[in-house]
């Protein structure tokens, strides 16, 4: 009993930590992305698909997961939720792109912002994860927040959006398929592999010809794959040792670091509107973090006193 416990704390202390790991390095990575506006986004992309099969394939090899790749492929089923979980991540990552390097940094901060709210709702209607009173306030103050965008401006602010719900769905298709996570996104990159291949081959521009590059720009560009798998990796193996809820209570690293970057060193622009949209959002990951915090604390006091009279 005692040893199931403690298997399942470690468990979690595992999952915590690559969740806070994931989250942070998501959260520096404009600072690379926009060393490469030289570069169209779909090209980086391209990118990030190539290098990133490269370095998965090393570590699958190293790892010794070959067998677990084996077993993953031979099943229709889990095949089909990687390719489904490949396109969304591939869309996710160009929209990202995209966004930093057309300043759009802030949408970008607000969609992972509204991230974590969205697990919440997908975990309570796919998981069968209960939303506790605090947790429906909250969805419902981001809700409001995205509603003042939409009446001030009168557009949906699409951006945010699409990031924040293209991620929510990848990591629900990936807390429900049984693959672990380096095996997973090894398959699910090479699915795109073709795809980028063919890309570059008939369509990339110029600056993407590595026999003529800079050096420095060849390096940035071999770079896209260890930027691309080291939080990835963090992520898969977080979603599958805590809560899906429980990781939205980590989400705001990434993004307030993001938010920082746009306000601070790149200058974008923080109107009214736009300010009273995230502080709706910040009042609700406060609430959200206070409940999450109060239950964790109650969790953790309920298993220490079952230990003790054990």
């Amino acid at each position: 009993m005692n040893n199931a416990a403690d298997e399942a704390a470690r468990a979690t202390k595992v999952g915590v930590l690559s969740a806070i790991a994931a989250y942070t390095m998501w959260g520096v990575a404009p600072v690379y992305f926009k060393q490469l506006q030289v570069l169209p986004a779909m090209d980086v992309l391209m990118h990030r698909v190539v290098w990133s099969a490269v370095i998965l394939l090393g570590l699958v090899v190293a790892m010794k997961q070959w067998s677990k790749v084996v077993a993953a492929v031979r099943s229709f089923r889990v095949m089909k939720v990687l390719f489904v979980a490949g396109l969304l991540l591939g869309a996710n990552w160009l929209l990202f792109i995209w966004a930093i390097n057309n300043d759009h940094l802030l949408d970008a901060s607000l969609g992972y912002y509204i991230n974590p709210l969205i697990n919440v709702f997908f975990g309570r209607i796919f998981l069968g994860e209960k939303l506790r009173p605090l947790q429906q306030a909250a969805v419902v103050m981001a809700v409001i927040g995205v509603s003042v965008l939409v009446v001030s401006y009168g557009e949906i602010p699409w951006i945010a959006l699409v990031l924040a719900i293209t991620f929510s769905v990848y990591g629900l298709l990936r807390k429900k398929v049984a693959v672990d996570s380096l095996p997973g996104l090894f398959i699910e990159t090479v699915m795109l592999l073709p795809l980028a291949l063919v890309y570059w081959i008939g369509f990339a521009s110029e600056q993407s010809n590595m026999f003529t590059n800079s050096l420095s720009l060849n390096a940035l560009l071999l770079a896209a794959g260890v930027v691309t798998t080291a939080p990835l990796l963090c992520f898969t193996a977080a979603a599958r040792r805590i809560m899906y809820s429980t990781l939205g209570f980590f989400q705001y690293i990434g993004p307030s670091i993001m938010f920082v970057l746009a306000i601070f060193a790149y200058n974008e622009a923080m109107d009214e509107y736009r300010l009273v949209t995230f502080g709706f959002v910040w009042l609700a990951l406060v609430v959200f973090s206070a409940d999450s915090l109060r239950v964790y604390r109650g969790q953790r006091k309920a298993f220490q006193s079952a230990r003790s009279q054990t």
